[in-house]
Protein backbone atom coordinates (compact mmCIF):
# COMPACT_ATOMS: atom_id res chain seq x y z
CA UNK A 1 0.00 0.00 0.00
CA UNK A 2 2.60 2.40 0.86
CA UNK A 3 4.45 1.21 -2.32
CA UNK A 4 1.38 2.47 -4.61
CA UNK A 5 1.03 5.52 -2.87
CA UNK A 6 5.04 6.20 -3.53
CA UNK A 7 4.84 5.60 -6.92
CA UNK A 8 1.84 7.71 -7.28
CA UNK A 9 3.75 10.51 -5.93
CA UNK A 10 6.62 10.23 -7.88
CA UNK A 11 4.14 10.38 -10.91
CA UNK A 12 2.71 13.04 -10.19
CA UNK A 13 5.95 15.09 -9.31
CA UNK A 14 7.06 14.05 -12.33
CA UNK A 15 3.87 15.19 -14.63
CA UNK A 16 3.99 18.65 -12.45
CA UNK A 17 7.96 18.93 -13.21
CA UNK A 18 7.28 18.39 -17.20
CA UNK A 19 4.21 21.25 -16.86
CA UNK A 20 6.67 23.48 -15.14
CA UNK A 21 9.21 23.09 -17.66
CA UNK A 22 6.70 23.64 -20.88
CA UNK A 23 5.48 26.49 -19.21
CA UNK A 24 9.18 27.77 -18.79
CA UNK A 25 10.10 27.11 -21.50
CA UNK A 26 7.50 28.50 -23.15
CA UNK A 27 8.43 32.23 -22.30
CA UNK A 28 12.46 31.41 -23.05
CA UNK A 29 12.10 30.96 -26.40
CA UNK A 30 9.61 33.55 -27.63
CA UNK A 31 12.44 35.20 -30.11
CA UNK A 32 11.65 32.10 -32.36
CA UNK A 33 7.99 32.98 -32.22
CA UNK A 34 8.29 35.60 -34.53
CA UNK A 35 9.81 33.34 -37.83
CA UNK A 36 7.26 30.44 -36.69
CA UNK A 37 4.26 32.85 -37.07
CA UNK A 38 5.10 33.83 -40.46
CA UNK A 39 2.53 33.12 -42.91
CA UNK A 40 3.44 32.88 -46.92
CA UNK A 41 1.06 35.16 -47.95
CA UNK A 42 3.11 37.59 -45.30
CA UNK A 43 -0.93 38.65 -44.03
CA UNK A 44 -2.19 38.07 -40.66
CA UNK A 45 -4.37 35.29 -39.90
CA UNK A 46 -8.38 35.74 -40.17
CA UNK A 47 -10.57 35.16 -37.80
CA UNK A 48 -11.77 31.49 -37.70
CA UNK A 49 -15.22 30.47 -38.22
CA UNK A 50 -14.52 28.17 -35.68
CA UNK A 51 -14.66 29.87 -31.63
CA UNK A 52 -12.58 27.32 -30.55
CA UNK A 53 -9.88 27.58 -32.57
CA UNK A 54 -10.41 31.61 -32.06
CA UNK A 55 -9.73 30.62 -28.09
CA UNK A 56 -7.05 28.69 -28.60
CA UNK A 57 -5.26 30.93 -30.61
CA UNK A 58 -3.49 32.45 -27.87
CA UNK A 59 -2.52 29.56 -25.97
CA UNK A 60 -1.18 27.88 -28.97
CA UNK A 61 1.39 30.97 -29.63
CA UNK A 62 2.49 31.12 -26.02
CA UNK A 63 2.72 27.48 -25.35
CA UNK A 64 2.89 25.12 -28.07
CA UNK A 65 4.03 26.63 -31.00
CA UNK A 66 7.92 27.09 -30.70
CA UNK A 67 7.77 23.03 -30.11
CA UNK A 68 5.99 22.90 -33.62
CA UNK A 69 8.84 23.71 -35.70
CA UNK A 70 10.51 20.91 -33.89
CA UNK A 71 8.59 18.69 -36.60
CA UNK A 72 10.48 18.25 -39.16
CA UNK A 73 8.68 15.56 -40.79
CA UNK A 74 8.34 16.67 -44.13
CA UNK A 75 5.50 14.76 -45.35
CA UNK A 76 3.13 15.24 -42.34
CA UNK A 77 3.72 19.04 -43.08
CA UNK A 78 2.46 18.51 -46.63
CA UNK A 79 -0.13 16.45 -45.92
CA UNK A 80 -1.26 19.15 -43.16
CA UNK A 81 -0.49 21.69 -45.88
CA UNK A 82 -2.87 19.97 -48.59
CA UNK A 83 -5.72 19.12 -45.80
CA UNK A 84 -5.83 23.14 -45.13
CA UNK A 85 -6.03 24.31 -48.70
CA UNK A 86 -8.54 21.70 -49.71
CA UNK A 87 -10.79 22.48 -46.62
CA UNK A 88 -10.44 26.66 -47.58
CA UNK A 89 -9.10 27.51 -44.24
CA UNK A 90 -5.39 28.49 -45.11
CA UNK A 91 -6.36 31.71 -44.44
CA UNK A 92 -7.28 30.85 -40.74
CA UNK A 93 -4.40 28.38 -40.03
CA UNK A 94 -0.86 27.95 -41.29
CA UNK A 95 0.71 23.89 -40.52
CA UNK A 96 2.16 25.30 -37.57
CA UNK A 97 -1.04 26.38 -35.82
CA UNK A 98 -2.51 23.16 -36.81
CA UNK A 99 0.39 20.85 -35.25
CA UNK A 100 0.61 23.49 -32.13
CA UNK A 101 -3.29 22.68 -31.73
CA UNK A 102 -2.83 19.26 -31.36
CA UNK A 103 0.37 19.45 -28.95
CA UNK A 104 -1.71 22.19 -27.24
CA UNK A 105 -5.19 20.19 -26.89
CA UNK A 106 -3.92 16.51 -27.23
CA UNK A 107 -0.76 16.68 -25.36
CA UNK A 108 0.05 19.21 -22.93
CA UNK A 109 -3.86 19.91 -21.65
CA UNK A 110 -4.49 16.25 -20.77
CA UNK A 111 -0.81 16.32 -19.03
CA UNK A 112 -1.95 19.51 -16.65
CA UNK A 113 -5.49 17.77 -16.29
CA UNK A 114 -3.90 14.82 -14.68
CA UNK A 115 -1.34 16.45 -12.81
CA UNK A 116 -4.19 18.94 -11.31
CA UNK A 117 -6.33 15.82 -10.89
CA UNK A 118 -3.28 14.14 -8.67
CA UNK A 119 -2.47 17.31 -6.75
CA UNK A 120 -5.74 18.50 -5.73
CA UNK A 121 -7.63 14.67 -5.04
CA UNK A 122 -10.39 15.97 -7.68
CA UNK A 123 -11.13 12.25 -7.87
CA UNK A 124 -11.76 12.50 -11.97
CA UNK A 125 -11.42 9.33 -14.01
CA UNK A 126 -8.00 9.29 -15.70
CA UNK A 127 -9.94 7.83 -18.47
CA UNK A 128 -11.31 11.30 -19.02
CA UNK A 129 -7.53 12.64 -19.53
CA UNK A 130 -7.02 9.92 -22.31
CA UNK A 131 -10.52 10.73 -23.79
CA UNK A 132 -9.83 14.71 -23.93
CA UNK A 133 -6.21 13.82 -25.52
CA UNK A 134 -7.77 11.73 -27.90
CA UNK A 135 -10.58 14.36 -29.23
CA UNK A 136 -7.95 17.21 -29.21
CA UNK A 137 -5.32 15.97 -31.39
CA UNK A 138 -7.84 15.00 -33.69
CA UNK A 139 -9.84 18.16 -33.64
CA UNK A 140 -8.34 20.32 -36.42
CA UNK A 141 -8.61 17.34 -38.81
CA UNK A 142 -12.33 17.41 -38.01
CA UNK A 143 -12.76 20.65 -38.57
CA UNK A 144 -11.04 20.76 -41.96
CA UNK A 145 -12.93 18.08 -43.03
CA UNK A 146 -15.93 19.83 -41.85
CA UNK A 147 -15.25 22.74 -43.85
CA UNK A 148 -13.92 20.69 -46.93
CA UNK A 149 -17.62 19.12 -46.41
CA UNK A 150 -19.10 22.07 -46.64
CA UNK A 151 -17.02 23.53 -49.70
CA UNK A 152 -17.76 20.31 -51.71
CA UNK A 153 -21.97 20.71 -51.32
CA UNK A 154 -21.72 24.43 -52.40
CA UNK A 155 -19.47 24.15 -55.38
CA UNK A 156 -21.56 20.90 -56.59
CA UNK A 157 -24.74 23.18 -56.35
CA UNK A 158 -23.47 26.23 -58.00
CA UNK A 159 -21.23 23.82 -60.92
CA UNK A 160 -24.12 23.53 -63.46
CA UNK A 161 -25.69 26.88 -62.82
CA UNK A 162 -21.78 28.72 -63.45
CA UNK A 163 -20.76 26.07 -65.97
CA UNK A 164 -24.30 27.09 -68.46
CA UNK A 165 -23.31 30.88 -67.81
CA UNK A 166 -19.71 29.99 -69.15
CA UNK A 167 -21.19 28.44 -72.39
CA UNK A 168 -23.82 30.97 -72.75
CA UNK A 169 -20.82 33.95 -72.39
CA UNK A 170 -18.25 31.78 -74.89
CA UNK A 171 -21.45 31.62 -77.64
CA UNK A 172 -22.53 35.27 -77.45
CA UNK A 173 -18.73 36.07 -78.44
CA UNK A 174 -16.45 36.42 -74.93
CA UNK A 175 -13.47 34.83 -74.59
CA UNK A 176 -13.06 31.94 -71.57
CA UNK A 177 -11.36 34.13 -68.69
CA UNK A 178 -13.65 37.13 -69.89
CA UNK A 179 -16.69 35.00 -68.98
CA UNK A 180 -15.15 34.40 -65.89
CA UNK A 181 -14.68 37.51 -65.18
CA UNK A 182 -18.35 38.76 -66.17
CA UNK A 183 -19.61 35.66 -63.62
CA UNK A 184 -17.45 36.57 -60.95
CA UNK A 185 -18.31 40.32 -60.77
CA UNK A 186 -22.04 39.54 -61.05
CA UNK A 187 -22.58 37.00 -59.08
CA UNK A 188 -23.27 36.49 -55.57
CA UNK A 189 -20.31 35.45 -53.23
CA UNK A 190 -19.66 31.81 -53.13
CA UNK A 191 -17.17 29.07 -53.02
CA UNK A 192 -16.55 28.36 -56.77
CA UNK A 193 -17.05 32.63 -57.47
CA UNK A 194 -14.18 32.80 -54.70
CA UNK A 195 -12.17 30.53 -56.36
CA UNK A 196 -12.50 31.85 -59.89
CA UNK A 197 -11.39 35.22 -58.41
CA UNK A 198 -8.49 33.43 -57.14
CA UNK A 199 -7.93 32.12 -60.70
CA UNK A 200 -7.99 35.58 -62.25
CA UNK A 201 -5.45 36.87 -59.68
CA UNK A 202 -3.37 34.12 -60.77
CA UNK A 203 -3.53 35.03 -64.42
CA UNK A 204 -2.64 38.71 -63.85
CA UNK A 205 0.06 37.61 -62.04
CA UNK A 206 1.55 35.85 -64.83
CA UNK A 207 0.66 32.16 -64.52
CA UNK A 208 -0.86 30.63 -67.80
CA UNK A 209 -4.71 29.59 -68.01
CA UNK A 210 -3.56 26.07 -67.68
CA UNK A 211 -1.22 26.70 -64.52
CA UNK A 212 -4.82 28.78 -62.83
CA UNK A 213 -6.47 25.96 -63.89
CA UNK A 214 -4.69 23.45 -62.38
CA UNK A 215 -4.63 25.48 -59.54
CA UNK A 216 -8.12 25.66 -58.67
CA UNK A 217 -8.51 21.66 -59.14
CA UNK A 218 -5.95 21.50 -56.67
CA UNK A 219 -7.12 23.96 -54.30
CA UNK A 220 -10.86 22.43 -54.15
CA UNK A 221 -9.62 18.74 -55.06
CA UNK A 222 -13.13 17.86 -56.16
CA UNK A 223 -13.22 15.24 -59.18
CA UNK A 224 -15.96 17.12 -60.77
CA UNK A 225 -13.60 19.78 -60.85
CA UNK A 226 -10.88 18.30 -61.56
CA UNK A 227 -12.76 16.79 -64.58
CA UNK A 228 -13.91 19.90 -65.94
CA UNK A 229 -10.41 21.42 -65.83
CA UNK A 230 -8.70 18.18 -67.23
CA UNK A 231 -11.71 19.16 -70.76
CA UNK A 232 -10.54 22.62 -70.67
CA UNK A 233 -6.70 22.14 -70.65
CA UNK A 234 -7.18 19.58 -73.17
CA UNK A 235 -9.45 21.89 -75.36
CA UNK A 236 -6.84 24.49 -75.37
CA UNK A 237 -4.06 22.16 -76.30
CA UNK A 238 -5.84 20.90 -79.46
CA UNK A 239 -7.37 24.07 -80.65
CA UNK A 240 -11.17 22.95 -79.77
CA UNK A 241 -13.82 25.50 -79.49
CA UNK A 242 -14.10 26.37 -75.90
CA UNK A 243 -17.76 27.51 -76.16
CA UNK A 244 -18.86 23.74 -77.73
CA UNK A 245 -16.94 21.71 -75.47
CA UNK A 246 -18.49 24.17 -72.36
CA UNK A 247 -22.07 23.39 -74.03
CA UNK A 248 -20.87 19.36 -73.63
CA UNK A 249 -19.95 19.63 -70.18
CA UNK A 250 -23.25 21.55 -69.11
CA UNK A 251 -25.05 19.11 -70.57
CA UNK A 252 -23.04 16.24 -68.71
CA UNK A 253 -23.20 18.41 -65.34
CA UNK A 254 -27.00 18.53 -65.53
CA UNK A 255 -27.09 14.67 -66.46
CA UNK A 256 -24.94 13.95 -63.10
CA UNK A 257 -27.41 16.39 -61.22
CA UNK A 258 -30.36 14.84 -62.44
CA UNK A 259 -28.83 11.41 -61.45
CA UNK A 260 -27.75 12.78 -57.94
CA UNK A 261 -31.06 13.97 -57.14
CA UNK A 262 -32.61 10.21 -58.20
CA UNK A 263 -30.13 8.64 -55.88
CA UNK A 264 -31.19 10.76 -53.16
CA UNK A 265 -34.68 10.29 -53.28
CA UNK A 266 -34.18 6.54 -53.18
CA UNK A 267 -31.74 6.84 -50.51
CA UNK A 268 -34.72 8.83 -48.51
CA UNK A 269 -37.40 6.63 -49.61
CA UNK A 270 -35.12 3.59 -47.75
CA UNK A 271 -34.27 5.96 -44.87
CA UNK A 272 -37.97 6.68 -44.49
CA UNK A 273 -38.74 3.00 -43.67
CA UNK A 274 -36.84 2.77 -40.22
CA UNK A 275 -39.53 5.78 -38.97
CA UNK A 276 -41.94 3.77 -40.54
CA UNK A 277 -41.72 0.40 -38.80
CA UNK A 278 -40.55 1.62 -35.50
CA UNK A 279 -43.23 4.64 -35.04
CA UNK A 280 -46.28 4.33 -37.86
CA UNK A 281 -46.92 0.95 -38.03
CA UNK A 282 -47.10 0.17 -34.68
CA UNK A 283 -49.52 2.94 -33.89
CA UNK A 284 -51.70 1.97 -37.10
CA UNK A 285 -51.64 -1.68 -35.95
CA UNK A 286 -52.88 -0.68 -32.04
CA UNK A 287 -55.37 1.49 -33.71
CA UNK A 288 -56.64 -1.47 -35.63
CA UNK A 289 -56.40 -4.16 -33.01
CA UNK A 290 -56.93 -2.64 -30.07
CA UNK A 291 -60.84 -2.78 -30.10
CA UNK A 292 -60.30 -6.18 -30.27
CA UNK A 293 -58.07 -7.45 -27.94
CA UNK A 294 -60.00 -4.92 -25.49
CA UNK A 295 -63.26 -7.26 -26.46
CA UNK A 296 -61.28 -10.27 -25.76
CA UNK A 297 -60.39 -9.53 -22.56
CA UNK A 298 -63.40 -8.00 -21.47
CA UNK A 299 -65.76 -10.91 -22.96
CA UNK A 300 -67.65 -8.50 -25.42
CA UNK A 301 -69.44 -6.31 -22.65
Amino acid sequence: MILNEYILLFTGLGFMSLAIYLFVSSFLSSSSQGEALAWASGDEPKESKSPFINFSRPLVHNFTIHHVRKIKNKNYRESVEKKLLTAGVSSELNVDEFIGLQILWGIMFPIVFSVMNFALQLDFSYNLAIGISAIGAYFPHFYCSQQKSERYTSVIIDLPFLVDLLALSTEAGLDFINAIQRIVDKAKDSVLTDELYIVLKDIKLGSSRTEALKGLASRLDIPEITSFVAVIVDADQTGASISSVLKDQSNQMRLERFVRAEKAGAKAAQAILIPMMLFIVPAVMLMIFAPVIIQFFTGGN
